[in-house]
């Protein structure tokens, strides 16, 4: 059986490349020029890709709480690409604040140009956040939901891992509501490797967060409103820590 499923999650990983790069140049004529181009192909592939998953490894996705439809900042737990897309599919107009190399990337940086994504140079700490807060500021003309991950990096479940400071300057400069994201796709979704494990990946909209909260009350207040909901979630999905697992 796991070699079955390791042969599925192989198919499943080179089919969703490939299709990534031919659709990707199929919208590129448009996306190059229009952010409606960028945003429509993007969108395609990332509802494609979430039903996929659950047609080839059995990797189904449920979105739960109510998704904000205003401008807002979103904060988000990321522990993999599966978690990118089911946020990208559930928003009505998401941009992401993402690394600054990825800018450079041939097709991918044009679509991520057009989509109002924020480049960050996280070797740079001040002058990523002082540039973001620059690049946030021009791209505020156009509605929509500006996503952060505030632990800069994927983690996997059961793993610690600081929240960035970098997250509630963000949060001040905006003065807009703030949006925590819980998930437990890491559990069936690693941050590395082939596998694909089948299950029910959650993706969870969190009560909001008001502005005008100080740094400390605020960065308290988010990391116990996305730690406790996506430990819950990995509790509901069988995870099992790697703490009791040495223990067992």
């Amino acid at each position: 059986m796991n070699a079955l499923q390791f042969l599925r999650s192989l198919a499943f990983n080179i089919y969703m490349y490939v299709f990534m790069a031919g659709l990707g140049i199929v919208f590129f004529p448009w996306a190059a020029f229009s952010s409606r181009g960028a945003r429509t192909a993007c969108t395609i592939y990332a509802n494609h890709i979430v039903r996929m998953a659950a047609i080839m490894v059995g990797l189904k996705s449920e979105v739960r709480g109510p998704v904000p439809q205003g401008e807002v900042m979103v904060a988000a737990k990321h522990q993999s690409f599966l978690d990118i897309l089911i946020i990208f599919a559930a928003l009505p107009r998401p941009k992401f604040i993402m690394k600054a190399e990825l800018m450079y990337a041939p097709v991918l940086g044009q679509y991520a140009y057009r989509l109002g994504c924020v480049p960050v140079n996280r070797g740079k700490r001040g002058k990523a956040v002082a540039k973001m807060l620059e690049d946030v500021q021009r791209g505020r003309r156009e509605p929509g939901q500006l996503c952060i991950y505030p632990q800069g990096t994927r983690v996997a479940p059961g793993v610690p891992a600081p929240y960035k400071i970098g997250t509630h300057v963000l949060y001040e400069q905006l003065g807009q509501d703030c949006v925590p994201v819980a998930t437990n796709v890491g559990v069936f979704w690693p941050k590395r490797g082939v596998m694909r494990r089948p299950g029910t990946c959650v993706v969870e909209f969190l009560e909001p967060i008001q502005p005008g909260l100080g740094r400390r009350e605020f960065m308290k207040q988010l990391e116990d409103s996305i730690e406790g909901a996506s430990n819950r979630l990995n509790d509901e999905a069988g995870f099992v820590p790697p703490a009791a697992r040495t223990a067992d």
